[in-house]
């Protein structure tokens, strides 16, 4: 499947050129004039990656950005400016944005930062999507099996975990083998790993 880039720029020329670029590079382009149409648009469909301008009439690229962060819209986005500097790049950064360029940016340059953002979002999207199904699995085992799975984490032993629930270690154990078959845990690390993720 083409990833999807949109181009937000209120400059024509510009988002034409890019358009033109992206496409050559064999990406699937949408582009809007100012914010407030590129925000309308993400009501609907969402895109893999935005190139963002900083200046715009209406509402700035700072101003876009923190309406996504409310929507909690998590795509990658590269801002694009013509008169960036230190402070504003690390502003930009630091709300979550994936890279920062100056104006004009070598073709090669912005195709690399936009596939390495692609890159990025797809490792976020299947780390979501693992973390989705922990909770899925954690959510299926019953009430004791998240007593034991809970104090497993925190380092106790079948022992240790038998004294305190007032459960023979033949049933502690029982439920341990119970909840690394349903959490899909092969190893002891591997389900305070999981548990670890369930509690944060």
């Amino acid at each position: 499947m083409m990833s999807r880039v949109f181009i937000v720029d209120d400059d024509p020329a510009l988002r034409d050129a890019l358009r033109q670029l992206l496409e050559t590079a064999g990406l699937q382009v949408e582009a809007y004039a100012n914010g407030a149409s590129f925000l309308a648009a993400c009501e609907h469909e969402q895109p893999d990656c935005v190139l963002l301008d900083m200046a715009m009439p209406g509402m700035s690229g700072y101003e876009v950005q923190a309406s996504l962060n409310e929507r909690d819209l998590r795509f990658p986005v590269i801002f694009l400016t013509g008169h960036g500097d230190i402070p504003m790049a690390v502003n930009a950064v630091q709300a979550g944005a994936a890279d920062f360029l100056e104006k004009p940016v070598q073709r090669d340059v912005l195709l690399k930062r936009i596939r390495r953002a692609l890159v990025l979002d797809e490792e976020r999207r299947q780390a979501d999507s693992q973390a989705q199904e922990i909770r899925q699995r954690h959510a299926r085992l019953s009430t004791r099996e998240r007593e034991v799975m809970a104090l497993v984490a925190s380092g106790l032993s079948s022992k240790e975990i038998a004294q305190q629930l007032g459960l023979s270690h033949r049933t502690v154990e029982s439920h341990r083998t119970n909840i690394m078959n349903k959490m899909g845990a092969t190893s002891l690390a591997e389900l305070i790993t999981i548990a670890i993720h369930c509690d944060s």
